[in-house]
Formats: structure tokens, C-alpha cells, sequence
């Protein structure tokens, strides 16, 4: 932060705390916006010959954008990850601009760089299921096993983030037909809890040595306390080592595959986009791309070659 001046340290620390306070973004974005900026405003400071004011930052051109870019994809950064460091500038100028009364235009009007969008990689229904039945087989420990196939049922069965899997308390046990989830950005959205996650979740009860209390984590680690996200990346790695699957194979897989089945099945786009909780339709769109994909491999199958 050395290259940049206080004012504009300020500035940025100000625009940082309303998002966390007014616009309810997650730690993590926070974290990304403060990274992306704060190397952008660096830049800014080296490439105009030191630190500069607000003042300097309003007189930012065209040029010097292009100029900002390049040295980023010198740096090695890909498209996707410019594509994000721009849009988090953009979002820190439009707040910048109205607070000091300047035109942003310079800043707003710079093109993202195009990228192929990353279709999820969901797992088929038989891998799916064969995942669930096989994590059990990762732990010596019976509980630890109950523990592993309840985490992951609620990932594939509900659609759950992993963070918002772990979230879960004491007092949501013993899990109601319906659950209020909160995820990115503190969004709350209701989703149904399907009769097997509800038994994995009890058999893990029956079985878990630690005591549940209404506010202490409902998914343990070994020694009583909250369960590391990392344990369950790490079942998952040896479960699709023994199965043979790819590394495309994630906890995350499992939300992306439990939105693809349903779409398979018929599922209505809008209301799985509230199943997931997405904010945008756009994003749960991705898997309209990805059941096409499906469609056209089994059709490419099945036609005759000419």
C-alpha cells in the first residue's frame, strides 16, 4: 500500500466498509475487491510517477486503462481473471465518481476482455450415486463416515455450497422438511430437504460422540470442533480416486450436478435458480448449456455415421 496515497487509501477503505454494511457482500468478495483494486491503484501511482490524490485518479484516461491492462496480461493474468480485476474497478470508480463529483467515463466505458465461460462439470446420476455410497468406505470411524455421507447427501441431494452445508447448527437438527439457507451475500432462500440427507443426518446424530448444542456446529471434527470444508475435499479426492472419476469430481460438482438432474428431469429453470440461490438467471442458465451438451452427445452417439 505504500505506493498509494492516504487519500486514496481512505477512499477505498470507505467504499470497502459500505459493501460489507449497505451491499451485504461476503468476506470473501471483499477480500477480492480490496486485492484487485488496491493492485490497480498501485499501478495507477507508479505509472503517473508516485503517489497521487483522489484528483489524479479523476483524470484517469483511456490510455492509461490500456496501459493498466497490458501490464496485467504481461504479469500472466488470463482474461477471466482481468475480466474480474476491471469489473471490481469499475464498481469502486462509480462509487468513487459520485462521491467527488467527477466523470468516470475514461474508466467505465474500457471494454472486458472476452472468455469462454467454464461450463460446470457435473457428475452422471450413477457416479453421483456411487460418490455417496462409496465416501462411507474413506473412514475407519463409524461416526466419521455417518458424518462424511450426511455433508455430502446435503451437497448433492439439496444443492448446498459446502460453506453453507457447514454452517448448519445444532439447532437445525433434527432437519426440517424445509431449510432456510443463507448464502453469498447474506441472501436467505428456502429449500427442500429430501427424506435421504434427513436419515444421513440423523444416522450422524446417532452416532457423533460430541454433544449437540443450538449453536455449536452440527458437523464436528475429530476432536469436537467445527468440521474443516478441507475433510471433506479430501474424502472426495480419494472417493473419485477409487471410483476412477476426474478431478472435476468436487464437493461443488455436487450442487452443479444436483441442478443438472434436475434440469434433466424437467426441472423449471426459474425455480432451481432459487433453489441454488443464484441472484442472476444468467448463471443458472449455465446448466441449460450443459444439458444441451448431454443431448447432443447421446444423439452423437446414436446417429448412424454417414
Amino acid at each position: 500500500m505504500s505506493l498509494i496515497s492516504p487519500a486514496c487509501r481512505d477512499a477505498l477503505q470507505h467504499w470497502l466498509e459500505g459493501l460489507a454494511a449497505l451491499g451485504g457482500a461476503s468476506a470473501n468478495t471483499i477480500t477480492a475487491y480490496q486485492g484487485d483494486v488496491t493492485s490497480f491503484l498501485a499501478f495507477m501511482s507508479s505509472h503517473t510517477g508516485g503517489p497521487q490524490g483522489l484528483g489524479a485518479l479523476a483524470q484517469i484516461s483511456t490510455a492509461d486503462m490500456r496501459a493498466w491492462m497490458a501490464s496485467e496480461r504481461s504479469a500472466g493474468t488470463g482474461s477471466r481473471s482481468l475480466a474480474r480485476k476491471l469489473s471490481s474497478v469499475k464498481s469502486f470508480y462509480r462509487w468513487l465518481a459520485t462521491r467527488e463529483g467527477f466523470e468516470p467515463t475514461a474508466v467505465l466505458a474500457v471494454r472486458a476482455p472476452k472468455f469462454q465461460k467454464k461450463l460446470p462439470r457435473p457428475l452422471a446420476q450413477d457416479a453421483a450415486r456411487a460418490v455417496i455410497e462409496t465416501v462411507e468406505l474413506q473412514s475407519t470411524s463409524d461416526w466419521v463416515a455417518a458424518r462424511d455421507v450426511a455433508v455430502v447427501t446435503l451437497l448433492y441431494g439439496c444443492g448446498l455450497r459446502i460453506s453453507e452445508a457447514l454452517s448448519l447448527t445444532g439447532g437445525d437438527a433434527p432437519l426440517p422438511q424445509v431449510l432456510r439457507i443463507k448464502g453469498k451475500g447474506e441472501k436467505e432462500r428456502v429449500v427442500p430437504v429430501i427424506a435421504a440427507a434427513r436419515d444421513a443426518v440423523d444416522r450422524y446424530l446417532d452416532l457423533c460422540p460430541h454433544p449437540q448444542m443450538q449453536d455449536a456446529p452440527l458437523f464436528r471434527g475429530q476432536r469436537g470442533g467445527a468440521l474443516n470444508p478441507r475433510q471433506i475435499q479430501g474424502v472426495m479426492t480419494r472417493t473419485r480416486a477409487q471410483l476412477g472419476l476426474p478431478a472435476s469430481a468436487t464437493p461443488h460438482a455436487l450442487r452443479h450436478s444436483f441442478a443438472t438432474h434436475l434440469l434433466e428431469a424437467g426441472g423449471d429453470l426459474r425455480a432451481i435458480q432459487e433453489l441454488l440461490g443464484h441472484a442472476s438467471l444468467s448463471t443458472t442458465q449455465a446448466y441449460t448449456a450443459v444439458d444441451t451438451a448431454h443431448l447432443m452427445e447421446v444423439y452423437n452417439r446414436a446417429h448412424p455415421k454417414a
